[in-house]
């Protein structure tokens, strides 16, 4: 029995064509988005016309593969797209990660019904947010959230999930759930339908804009077209967990790379040089500017790391993943997703320390870089994927696959 849950009326969007399109609406998009990032920071202003903007500029359909009308960039060209968003706002370039992350697994292990439907709606213009961390198990990857099915074959959903990202904006909601069978499941259901609940109740000290509230699901119906294997997703050599965490450690690096770009304004605008180097300026201070180059240096690691493992991913587009090849890349996203943290911390600590006594006043906000990158990179403890290196270097252990590495 097929439920009759209706699909959104589609929103109007330009198609992006290429992957030089996307980079280029991208770049400019960060401009805009950096001018207004700290007011909407300090205000706790959700950014709904942002979002919006991104939405027109079709820069959330680059994904979509060439058969259903999109551009299905490299997978390179996403991440630095996230990248430069992130450099303007990580707020607004957290919140379509998710949207691209079920995007790939839709393309991956979804129907041509499904494909048909969902890629559809987000060429015109619609949005994905997960619903899948969930509070009070033992584990982040325990679910307790169910979908089942009711005498006569209707398919509902029952649980409450946290943390769940962009849920404020999205048209649709991608659901973890465990079927009858205790098999991972995600669930495709629009964000307003009858028994979704959607709180504001995200309180977070950094990413305060991101919509990461709760998803409360009350009998939720779902279409039986829209539910997606994701226990499928996940078995054998796959790149879906490589490909998530490699995003994130995208807007690591575009959070160093925006601190990195206030410090040096500031610095040059505002900062007076210490009396002991006998300079003018704070921007000639020799001790001042060793610290940029240690900075800088651990900014482009980290990006050169990030831009690699991504190319190491596109170099395994349409060949046959082994487990060593597989392993390769999410080592590889390891690697990168560690500098990439360490970097996004030093840098917007640093940021203080270069500037002066004047950077600590509440009025420039510029503490939200170090609230942003001391919350973003909590996602996903790097300190487990310097064990998966070093396990694979002294032992060669291939790591585990799953959806966090």
């Amino acid at each position: 029995m097929t439920s009759s849950v209706s699909l959104p009326a589609p929103q109007r969007a330009h198609v992006i064509g290429s992957d030089a399109e996307a980079l280029e609406a991208a770049a400019a998009a960060r401009t805009r988005l950096a001018a207004g990032a700290s007011a909407r920071d300090a205000e706790r202003r959700l950014p709904f016309p942002e979002l919006s903007e991104l939405r027109r500029a079709g820069l959330l359909a680059v994904t979509v593969p060439h058969a259903h009308g999109g551009a299905e960039v490299r997978f390179s060209t996403l991440a630095e797209v996230l990248r430069l968003l992130a450099a303007g706002d990580p707020n607004v370039a957290q919140i379509p990660h998710s949207h691209f992350v079920y995007l790939e697994g839709l393309r991956l292990r979804g129907t041509e019904e499904q494909q048909r439907l969902l890629f559809g709606e987000v060429i015109a213009g619609a949005q994905i947010a997960n619903a899948q961390s969930e509070r009070g198990t033992k584990t982040v990857r325990d679910i307790q959230t169910r979908l089942v099915k009711r005498p006569g074959g209707a398919l509902v959903l029952t649980g409450e999930k946290h943390y769940a990202t962009g849920s404020l904006f999205a048209d649709w909601l991608a659901v973890l759930a465990l079927d009858g069978r205790d098999r991972l499941q995600v669930a495709y259901v629009p964000s307003d339908a009858p028994g979704v609940e959607i709180v504001d109740d995200w309180d977070g000290m950094g990413q305060r804009t991101t919509g990461s509230g709760t998803v409360r699901l009350r009998d939720v119906a779902v279409d039986p077209r829209l539910v997606l294997a994701q226990h499928v997703t996940l078995q054998g050599p796959q790149l879906y967990g490589a490909r998530a965490q490699l995003l994130h450690a995208a807007i690591d690096a575009g959070i160093a790379a925006g601190a990195l770009a206030e410090a040096v304004d500031v610095v040059q605008r505002l900062s007076r040089p210490w009396f002991e180097a006998g300079v003018d300026r704070a921007a000639d201070d020799p001790l001042v500017v060793h610290r940029f180059g240690e900075l800088t240096c651990a900014l482009r690691a980290a990006e050169a790391l990030v831009a690699r493992a991504a190319e190491e991913i596109d170099d395994l587009a349409g060949t046959t993943l082994t487990a060593e090849s597989a392993a390769g890349a999410s080592l590889a996203v390891a690697t990168a997703k560690i500098a990439a943290d360490r970097a996004a911390i030093e840098i917007t600590n640093a940021l203080f320390e270069v500037a002066g006594t004047r950077s600590s006043l509440d009025e420039l906000n510029l503490h939200r870089h170090w609230r942003n990158a001391r919350t973003h990179t909590l996602h996903d403890p790097v300190r487990w994927k310097v064990q998966h290196l070093g396990r694979h270097t002294l032992n060669g252990l291939l790591p585990e696959q799953h959806s966090a590495l």
